[in-house]
């Protein structure tokens, strides 16, 4: 197969035959991108127009709407048109552009609620220096490091699998996913495994383990404190670890799903295991954050 030349295509394998129950999906799945949109812009709308939520955890809220924005965008005017299709096939720059997007997209999101379980263990933990720590510098800082290492970082990942001469097309998913490409190579893929790992650590597990300490620290503190400041506390951070949360299964249901022989399994439930880190956060994210009043979200100080 010529891997460079402009006619080359991957073939989406995973699209189960519906008949014309795909019209109401596509209504369906419509809808909820259209949800997406309207919910997120919402909350950046309000964090925007309001001054009394220029405060460092209302930015951080409004970047994950902004990321959410941005995730959803790459992915469902794709889904939505191959819904309607007979064949889904995709041209190689629209795939790499595709997998770049849902990679970044990931990392944003992992990385930004990160930066919030540093916000609260400051603002818990450290009440006092709450606003010498989280300045205005602090926070264009974090958040500046949040969007540019993803960047940079998925960027090489790209290049790495972008080289790889491909002896397939098939890929067995509904849309674009890195390692579906890289298992079609023709050539060894050792340092296209490492970095995955390397990246996989930076921007997954890595996160993961400071959050985790973060909140040992903020448990040991509520343990110290009065009823009243542990229940402001609790309502404070509840919306970051049920995202945190959700977040973390919906990638580890990617991943996993990525590393399996996804034959095996119901191809429905593999479309939807599939869908979940596209779908969930971008729903989510709005839901929990924004059914949180601003006394609760305020820092504990």
């Amino acid at each position: 197969m010529e891997n460079n030349s402009a006619s080359f295509h991957f073939n989406l394998t995973m699209f189960v035959n519906i008949g014309h129950y795909r019209y109401l999906a596509f209504v369906f799945c419509l809808l909820l991108y259209s949800f997406m949109i309207s919910a997120n812009f919402v909350i950046i709308l309000v964090v925007s127009r309001e001054r009394t939520l220029h405060e460092p955890m209302y930015i951080f809220i409004a970047l994950l709407s902004v990321n959410s924005l941005y995730g959803s965008t790459g992915f469902f005017p794709r889904f939505l048109m191959d819904l309607l299709l007979d064949t889904h096939f995709m041209s190689r720059s629209a795939c790499f552009t595709q997998i770049y997007i849902f990679y970044t997209y990931i990392s944003f999101e992992m990385t930004i609620l990160g930066i919030i379980a540093y916000d609260r263990h400051v603002a818990i933990c450290n009440p006092l220096h709450y606003h010498r720590k989280m300045t205005h510098k602090t926070v264009v800082l974090l958040a500046s490091s949040a969007c540019l290492i993803p960047v940079f970082t998925i960027a090489v990942g790209l290049y790495l699998s972008v080289r790889l001469p491909l002896c397939g097309n098939e890929i067995k998913r509904v849309f674009c996913g890195n390692w579906n490409v890289v298992k079609l190579s023709c050539v060894s893929t050792i340092v296209n495994n490492i970095y995955g790992m390397f990246l996989t650590i930076l921007t997954i597990i890595f996160p993961l383990l400071y959050v985790l300490y973060t909140y040992i620290q903020i448990v040991a503190t509520c343990w110290k404190g009065s009823a009243g400041f542990n229940r402001r506390v609790f309502q404070s951070c509840v919306p970051h670890i049920i995202s945190f949360v959700i977040n973390s299964l919906t990638v580890f249901c990617d991943v996993a799903l990525s590393r399996i022989n996804i034959e095996e399994i119901n191809p429905f439930l593999a479309v939807i295991l599939s869908l979940e880190f596209v779908v969930i956060p971008p729903v989510l994210n709005p839901l929990v954050y924004g059914n949180t009043q601003y006394d609760v979200l305020k820092p504990c100080l």
